[in-house]
């Protein structure tokens, strides 16, 4: 808790536990708590990971949050949180049974990161398998995830890594097509893959499509078109919609000044900012950190 009481969001970098192989962990519910209290962590508390979490649901319903918006998950629902996003779980994760898989991003090999597109949040959340066929799919290879990940010991520890970093594969292959199937395949153009990693990159740096079309050798009409194909909105929509998310993770999950956080996303000064702010939220910075922050009941 900071000197004004509030609450900050807990940066988590990806630390295996004591006895597991390194570069993922296969988690029941119980075990993810048991892993949080052994790491010093609150579960329950705001999280920016820095690895991700694919969280499925067995039975019961867990509540949770994601980006400021929140989630209920039934039984064979997915949410899958990528590293920087802050999660946080609610009512269920004691009572509802499921499995968490954690893994940074550099456990994976390059062509699975490629076309599963791991490292490009999920247009919709949460995942539901369209019907139950597609989820049983995705079950048969969880579990054989879950059932190898617990094997430690009967193979040579190389061996063993390769063996769960395949079927992990298999796992993000498959729900990387959940999300296209519910999307429409909504991955889009390689202008708009390229445009969308370099906001993510940069957009501290430059809230100007103009920029982003000359880094990137396309026309500000050709990134305007492929962003609006996918989003329904314009180029200058997305680098907006990036910016103004981290002006609220920072309102709320930090104690920083506006002003501050105005700097962090890349506006030279406060007018500007609260400007940008108003007209994208509809009320001000220090309005929405107040409203944000009691709903949290803080």
């Amino acid at each position: 808790m900071n000197r004004n009481g509030h609450d900050d969001v807990t940066d988590l970098p990806f630390r295996p536990s004591v006895g597991a192989p390194p570069g993922v962990e296969v988690l029941d519910f119980a075990g993810l708590l048991a892993r949080a209290h052994g790491h010093g962590v609150d579960a329950f508390a705001p999280l920016r990971p820095a690895f991700h979490h694919l969280i499925t649901v067995r039975s019961g319903a867990l509540r949770c949050s994601l980006d400021f918006t929140d989630h209920t998950l039934s039984a064979g629902d997915w949410l899958w949180a990528r590293p920087g996003q802050i999660l946080q779980f609610g009512a269920g994760l004691a009572e509802a049974r499921g499995t968490v898989v954690l893994f940074p991003s550099g456990f994976l090999g390059s062509p699975t990161v490629e076309a599963a597109r791991v490292d490009q949040p999920a247009p919709r959340q949460p995942l539901v398998p369209r019907d139950d066929d597609q989820r049983q799919a995705v079950r048969r290879v969880l579990d054989l995830l879950e059932s190898e990940h617990r094997r430690l010991a009967e193979l040579p520890l190389d061996v063993h890594i390769e063996v769960v970093r395949q079927l992990l594969a298999v796992l993000v292959l498959r729900l990387a097509h959940l999300r296209g199937a519910q999307d429409g395949d909504e991955a889009g153009s390689a202008a708009f893959r390229r445009f969308r990693q370099a906001v993510e990159r940069d957009f501290a740096r430059s809230h100007r499509v103009e920029d982003y079309a000359r880094q990137l050798g396309y026309s500000v009409r050709t990134l305007t078109r492929a962003t609006r194909a996918v989003t329904g909105s314009g180029a200058k929509r997305l680098i907006d919609d990036r910016v103004l998310l981290e002006a609220k993770r920072l309102l709320v999950h930090t104690d920083l000044p506006t002003t501050a956080v105005g700097e962090r996303v890349g506006f030279p000064g406060p007018t500007a900012f609260a400007r940008f702010f108003r007209q994208r939220a509809g009320e001000t910075p220090a309005a929405f950190r107040d409203r944000a922050r009691g709903a949290r009941g803080e």
